[in-house]
């Protein structure tokens, strides 16, 4: 059984935010605990990957007394083998010879183009046009759903060191995702009746002011749009930061909630729990309650990663608590092929074990959840498991969704293959050429 740290909340993280980023995560006190050769670590791999977390997290999710191992320090503090051991030395080097941030930034950025910054088609096959007009700041993959990136959300309360998003923080031209015109966003809708749900994603749009956020949402129920019945919000805020929930802003947050379910559409909060950890507070739950009772529905994912929630135990409690505390488990993912990486992914037949000895001790009310899935260039891949037909082994796959309607909710095989981490690793079964989707 996993056990869940409960403290009473930080009175410090109640009143004030603070985040903590390269530049200033020595002023921490818990930095003390760490040894010379970890916080050189963290400064060096953060020259690379961004850095940030907060002052609930530090004080009220990590375990200080079980670094390095503890899975929250890991999933917010980065670890040298975060970066491949001769990219690590490069830029070591460099920040032992004090080197001018100039030439650090160069050499972080080559290393950064190395590390496949925008995954599974994300710039040359998600980014829409209006009459000829890209639109850099709105994703189509799917038909009923567009993402829409708010120019003043990309950022987090703090930065999940596996997070496939990584390029919004670093500051790279030509990588980020961003759009302040929500008037575009409202002329591609009205293009596309196809599409039934428009996701808020980052980024974090709940680091905006509500205001803000309300200026984007009310400009979209003003619009009267009749094919749209969803409004989705991606956040990590109830994980990192559950107080974005309480105090006056966030009443103010809750009440553009009912005003979306007022206006007949459904809201839900994509919430981001990578582990029970994060559940275990009493500040996650008054918040995840004050949500509820807005009408809205929060659906919980995370995914899959060595070193973080390896375990079928983990995801168990975490499914279990989930649900008790009124939230509908959703997805386990399998870690991009992006960033980190080789640092957190798990082999595909081995995911599958995990999920399978999760899903099979907790209730029909969690077995709401998919997975594991693979968000890749032709769609959301779910591993079903091994099988063996006529006396050949395989893997069998599910097309969850996928580019092509069509495509959706057809089976399919691959080889076997204990190593293989994504689908790209994977050979089409019983002698095909190539899987059904690559035409």
């Amino acid at each position: 059984m996993v056990q869940l740290l409960t403290r009473p909340a930080a009175t410090t993280a109640a009143n004030q935010y603070r985040a903590y980023t390269r530049h200033n995560f020595r002023d921490l006190p818990q930095v003390s605990r760490l040894s010379p050769a970890q916080v050189h670590a963290i400064d060096v791999v953060s020259q690379v990957l961004p850095f940030k977390t907060n002052n609930y997290v530090v004080d009220e999710l990590i375990n200080w007394d079980e670094i390095p191992d503890d899975p929250m320090f890991v999933l917010n503090f980065p670890q040298e083998g975060m970066l491949r051991p001769a990219d690590f030395s490069r830029i070591a080097a460099l920040v032992d010879s004090s080197q001018g941030p100039d030439v650090i930034r160069a050499a972080a950025d080559e290393i950064r183009l190395s590390l496949n910054p925008h995954p599974a088609g994300q710039i040359e096959h998600n980014v829409p046009e209006l009459d000829g007009l890209r639109l850099p700041g709105i994703q189509h993959k799917y038909p009923e759903t567009v993402l829409f990136f708010p120019g003043s959300g990309q950022t987090c309360h703090a930065y999940c060191t596996f997070c496939f998003r990584w390029p919004q923080f670093v500051g790279m031209d030509g990588l980020q995702f961003a759009m302040k015109e929500v008037g575009l966003l409202i002329a591609y809708l009205r293009q596309h009746p196809e599409v039934t749900n428009v996701l808020f994603t980052g980024g974090d749009p709940l680091v905006m002011k509500t205001s803000r956020l309300a200026s984007y949402v009310d400009a979209i129920l003003d619009a009267k749009l009749p094919n749209l019945t969803t409004i989705r919000f991606g956040t990590k805020a109830l994980g990192y930061w559950p107080y974005r929930f309480l105090g006056e802003d966030g009443d103010e947050l809750l009440r553009l909630f009912r005003r979306i379910r007022g206006s007949g559409l459904h809201v839900a909060v994509m919430a981001h729990f990578n582990h029970p950890r994060e559940l275990s507070t009493p500040t996650v739950r008054e918040a995840m309650e004050r949500v509820r009772e807005t009408g809205a529905q929060i659906r919980a994912q995370s995914p899959l990663m060595r070193h973080i929630n390896d375990d079928s135990d983990v995801w168990r409690d975490m499914w279990r608590e989930e649900v008790r505390l009124g939230a509908i488990p959703y997805y386990m993912f399998v870690a991009r092929d992006t960033g980190a990486k080789h640092y957190f992914d798990v082999p595909l037949v081995r995911a599958w074990e995990i999920f399978q000895g999760a899903y099979q001790n907790v209730s029909g009310l969690a077995r709401t959840v998919r997975g594991p899935s693979m968000s890749c260039d032709p769609g959301k891949v779910a591993v079903l498991g091994p099988t063996e037909i006529h006396g050949k082994s395989a893997l069998s796959l599910l097309m969850l969704q996928g580019r092509n309607p069509d495509w959706v909710m057809r089976p399919f095989f691959a080889e076997y293959d204990e190593a293989a981490t994504w689908l790209d690793e994977l050979r089409p079964a019983f002698g095909e050429e190539k899987f059904f989707f690559e035409d």
